[in-house]
C-alpha cells in the first residue's frame, strides 16, 4: 500500500479514536458535549494545518505549479490554524462562521492565485 494512503488512513484512524475517547469521557462525566465538539472539530482544523504544510513540499513539475502549491500550502495552513483555533477558543456561536470562513478565504486565495498566473501565462 503507498506511505501516503496508509499516513492518511492512520490520522483518519486517529480523529476517529478521538471522537470515541470523547464519547467514552463524555459518558464518564468527565467531559460535557460542547468540549468533545470542540475536541473533534478542532483536530479536523488541525489536519487541514498539517495537509496545507505537506502541500509545498511535494514534488509537481513546473515553476507554475510549484507556485502555486507554495500559495496554498500556506492558505491551508493559515486557514487550518485559525479553524482549529475557532474550535479551541471562540464563542461557540460563532464558531462554524470563524470556521468555515478562515477555509473559504483559504480556498479562494489558492483559486485567485490560480487565476492571476493563468492570465499571466495567456498574456506572455
Amino acid at each position: 500500500m503507498n506511505k501516503e494512503v496508509v499516513g492518511s488512513l492512520a490520522i483518519a484512524g486517529g480523529i476517529l479514536v478521538l471522537a470515541l475517547a470523547g464519547l467514552a469521557a463524555r459518558k464518564l462525566g468527565y467531559a460535557d458535549g460542547e468540549t468533545v465538539k470542540r475536541m473533534v472539530i478542532g483536530a479536523n482544523g488541525l489536519l487541514i494545518a498539517w495537509l496545507g504544510n505537506m502541500m509545498p513540499k511535494r514534488f509537481v513539475p513546473g515553476a507554475g505549479a510549484r507556485k502555486v502549491q507554495r500559495v496554498g500550502g500556506w492558505s491551508l495552513l493559515l486557514s487550518g490554524l485559525v479553524y482549529a483555533g475557532a474550535y479551541a477558543f471562540a464563542p461557540i456561536e460563532w464558531t462554524t462562521l470563524i470556521a468555515c470562513s478562515a477555509v473559504a478565504i483559504g480556498m479562494a486565495i489558492t483559486i485567485g492565485y490560480c487565476l492571476t498566473l493563468r492570465a499571466q501565462a495567456r498574456a506572455s
